[in-house]
């Protein structure tokens, strides 16, 4: 807890969902260039549920979180190596590392006061050539219209709860973070449950994925 009395929920309190349905084979997919082994952060690792699809793919599983309770539970796992640590400080030092061959951020950078902070601490931790896979609620044009006419808006985007997404991003505004950071946009997915990743532009997540030069 803050000094200001306002917190993160903890990972005891609020248990991470599972990601995996919607996000892992997209992700997996994106990071297929990878040799065996390949070093992997999932940056924001909660309980580290998504850490296991990677483990069972064959990388080197290193976590991160604010979390203690939630770095706690990935580290019972034993699929790989966990720290209580911040996306908004050096991402590989805390695991004795330079770099990473990929970092991935699931349904995080929503949550970040900083995305611009989290976006320069991950181009320096990703080797030349790797990529950073972000997914983040979709955004758009079109959703906004169909949320506004049928009022869902407040539904959607309301400003009751506790907490929450702090950042909404559209396709366009998540690539001009991490062009201005230096990556290269490599890719776009929709991504949802049922009928939401199917639908153009009614997307209920996306799944970009970004390259360092190199």
């Amino acid at each position: 807890m803050s000094d200001t009395g306002y917190a993160y929920a903890d990972y005891d309190v609020k248990p991470d969902p599972d990601h995996r349905p919607t996000c892992l084979a997209p992700v997996l997919s994106s990071l297929s260039g990878l040799p065996a082994g390949a070093a992997v952060l999932d940056a924001g690792c909660g309980g580290g549920l998504f850490s296991i699809g990677l483990a069972e793919a064959g990388y080197l599983v290193f976590g991160m979180d604010m979390s203690q309770s939630g770095i706690r539970a990935a580290q019972e796992r034993g699929i790989g190596e966990f720290k209580v640590a911040s996306v908004y400080e050096n991402l590989a030092e805390p695991f004795g590392r330079k770099h990473f061959d990929a970092i991935v951020s699931i349904e995080v950078i929503e949550h970040l006061y900083s995305p611009k902070a989290f976006a320069r601490q991950a181009y320096d931790a990703v080797l030349p050539g790797g990529v950073v896979v972000i997914s983040t609620p979709y955004w758009g044009y079109l959703k906004n219209i169909v949320l506004a006419v049928t009022n869902r808006i407040d539904r959607s985007l309301t400003a009751l709860w506790e907490g929450g997404h702090i950042k909404h991003f559209s396709r366009d505004t998540l690539t001009q973070l991490m062009e201005e950071a230096g990556f290269e946009t490599v890719s776009f997915v929709g991504t949802g449950e049922g009928w939401r990743a199917h639908v153009p532009g009614l997307w209920s997540g996306m799944l970009m994925t970004f390259r360092k030069p190199g």
